[in-house]
């Protein structure tokens, strides 16, 4: 199992503007290089926050790709999916997961979603830890997780992110800006998270830095 952390964000890694901005912060060739990411996972994982701002497909759109479409995942506590949104109307065409920590929603059931109910952790959120071990059954082994700040943080706290593609876009927006990654309750620099940069591209006027963890 290997969980790969995407961040696109300014020089001081903000993910969009105070007012929630964020199409496009970077670039076209980091966009077409995320999409090629994509295609090298099993599946994408985004919060529902993201999941409900963007409206996203979260799908592989390079020209000429015919290879197999990622599954979708969309960590969604309380079921707020709706059923116009895109990923639960395309949820026949590409396996769509929703992860839940109560009874299914029939309107997603009845749209082809498979609803997973885990346990609850703090503030209603899913129990990380056992998401991973769920979708593992599943065949989902490699797991691409897209955002938004809050699940990027909530992954890198249970220890669960093994990789970092990072892209990172020449502007900067400030500290009332969203950040992308939440709150790590990190007291003490030994206690921060550590990785290791193996690879820098520039990207047109961006850059792409990948790490691994230790």
């Amino acid at each position: 199992m290997t969980v790969t952390l995407k961040l696109a964000t300014s020089l001081d890694g903000r993910i969009a503007t105070a007012a929630g901005e964020s199409r496009w912060i970077t670039g076209p060739q980091a966009r077409e290089e995320v999409h090629r990411l994509r295609a090298q996972h099993d599946a994408v994982v985004v919060g529902i926050e993201t999941a409900l701002a963007d409206d996203p497909e979260l799908t592989v759109r390079l020209p000429g790709f015919n290879g197999r479409q990622p599954a979708r995942v969309v960590l969604d506590s309380r079921q707020r999916l709706a059923a116009d949104c895109k990923l639960v109307k395309t949820a026949r065409e590409i396996p769509t997961v929703v992860i839940a920590t109560g009874p299914a929603e029939p309107h997603l059931v009845e749209a082809g979603v498979e609803v997973i109910t885990v346990a609850a952790l703090g503030e209603d959120r899913p129990d990380l830890k056992t998401v991973v071990a769920q979708l593992q059954a599943r065949g989902l082994i490699n797991l691409f997780v897209e955002g938004g700040g809050q699940v990027a943080a909530s992954f890198v706290r249970c220890g669960l992110v093994a990789r970092l593609e990072w892209f990172r876009a020449p502007v900067l927006i400030g500290g009332e800006g969203r950040p992308g990654v939440g709150a790590l309750a990190v007291a003490a620099l030994g206690e921060a998270p550590h990785f290791r940069r193996v690879e820098t591209h520039e990207l047109g006027p961006d850059l792409w830095e990948r790490y691994a963890r230790g």
